[in-house]
């Protein structure tokens, strides 16, 4: 089973770096097909700690190739920065492949990106103001420019006008801005070439190639089901697929050849940014989570907003990706909880939903409904088999599996890259 996908089943930040991590020593090529540096993975390797943000985890592991497919938005000085910053800590970067048709984020996404949602004020989306959105606005206007377009400078001249057309007289007519040059533009873009140009490929042949092979090919989604553009909680969602979906298309590898999805969900729910969160907690415990979780954004620092678990967005996870195999991530900062609330359901005005409601609105207004579960004091971090977590903690995750829709074939219990209960081989299942 050579293709396997690994993505967000609530609102991100579930662990999807460590689940890469997990796999990754069997693993020949991990590849990024959707984001940009909107989101973060923070994987543990021993006593060192990586905050990755453009680059796939995968690129810890030596030996595996790490690519980031089509279906990126890439920031160049992100991109080098963050290589540059890999390489001082020890860590081969020389095999990174980036394909051709990924999409460029220009200095003018990230000014509009933080104009616009100032001028929305209390109807803002709550985006990094990273220029991801404008960005995938430009892919899909069909004015944007991609990767192969920086080493033909005719080429990048004549997009990089058209692009800024209609984008100056916007940000001069609407929001008070300066215009933008084009000459400032190509300038810098242009400065990364050399450095970028033996990176490129034709990475949806090389991975094609490389599943014919019988290599075992990861793809990690960034950001999460929930903030899916089509299949999470519109507006207040991503730019990218973000389901399994986009696995294929932001690659360039056909959907058949896809054979296990792998769903990452935290043992409570969590989430960045304004739109529904239906378990959100405002008290005490929200703030125990918070902190006992470490609930603070890889790329931003921002606090997450934190609630208890959510079945219904999980089976709807499930349901979208099909999911084959659950790893649930953080049960260890459960601990010391004497009842743990699960949300089995939601009350949309007396009326019971057991699965996600069609409506934004009912979303938006939709009361969970609770059931508890006994918790456990003992310290879970040294569990490695799921026979040495105490009787509480395998009820907890036993009652999740059952209402999660599929299996949980991994625990993570602990922050370290060790720390994980594995009941079930994610490659051969």
């Amino acid at each position: 089973m050579p293709g396997i996908v690994i993505l967000g089943a609530q609102w991100g930040d579930e662990g999807k770096g460590k689940a890469t991590d997990l796999l990754a020593s069997r693993t020949d090529y991990v590849v990024k097909f959707n984001g940009g540096n909107n989101a973060g993975h923070t994987v543990v390797v021993g006593d060192e700690k990586y905050a990755l943000h453009l680059l796939p985890s995968g690129i810890l592991t030596p030996g595996v190739v790490p690519v980031i497919g089509n279906g990126v938005v890439i920031d160049l000085e992100v991109l080098f920065d963050e290589l540059q910053a890999l390489s001082a800590r020890g860590v081969d970067v020389s095999k990174l492949r980036i394909s051709a048709n990924a999409h460029i984020i220009a200095d003018y996404h990230r000014t509009l990106d933080k104009v616009s949602e100032r001028f929305l004020g209390k109807r803002s989306i709550g985006t990094t103001g990273r220029g991801i959105g404008p960005a995938y606005a430009d892919k899909i206007n069909r004015v944007g420019v991609r990767v192969q377009d920086l080493f033909d400078p005719s080429i990048l001249r004549q997009k990089v006008e058209g692009s800024l057309d209609v984008k100056n007289h916007l940000l001069t007519k609407v929001y008070n801005r300066r215009a933008i040059t084009v000459d400032e533009i190509v300038a810098d873009l242009t400065q990364y070439v050399e450095r970028l140009r033996p990176m490129v490929a034709d990475t949806a042949l090389e991975l094609d190639r490389a599943l014919d092979r019988g290599d075992i090919v990861v793809f990690e989604a960034g950001q999460a089901t929930m903030l899916d553009i089509d299949h999470g909680t519109y507006p207040f969602v991503t730019s990218s697929s973000a389901t399994a979906g986009g696995a294929a298309t932001g690659s360039g590898v056909a959907p058949a050849r896809l054979d296990r999805i792998i769903g990452i969900v935290k043992a409570y729910t969590t989430r960045v940014g304004s739109g529904p969160f239906p378990t959100e907690l405002f008290d005490e415990w929200g703030e125990r989570l918070r902190a006992t979780g470490f609930e603070f954004g890889t790329t931003t620092g921002r606090p997450r907003r934190t609630g208890w678990y959510d079945s219904v967005i999980t089976r709807y996870a499930a349901r979208v990706n099909g999911v084959t195999d659950f790893v649930l991530t953080k049960l260890d900062v459960l601990t010391g909880i004497e009842r743990i609330p699960v949300c089995v359901a939601y009350d949309v005005d007396g009326v019971r939903h057991d699965e996600m409601p069609v409506s934004q609105s009912d979303v938006h207004h939709a009361t969970p409904i609770y059931e508890e579960f006994p918790g456990w004091t003992e310290d879970i971090s040294g569990c490695r088999t799921f026979d040495e977590l105490p009787k509480n903690a395998q009820d907890y995750v036993l009652a999740l599996e059952a209402m999660s829709g599929s299996r949980i074939s991994a625990i993570g219990v602990g922050p370290d890259r060790e720390a994980i209960v594995v009941r079930h081989d994610l490659i051969e299942g």
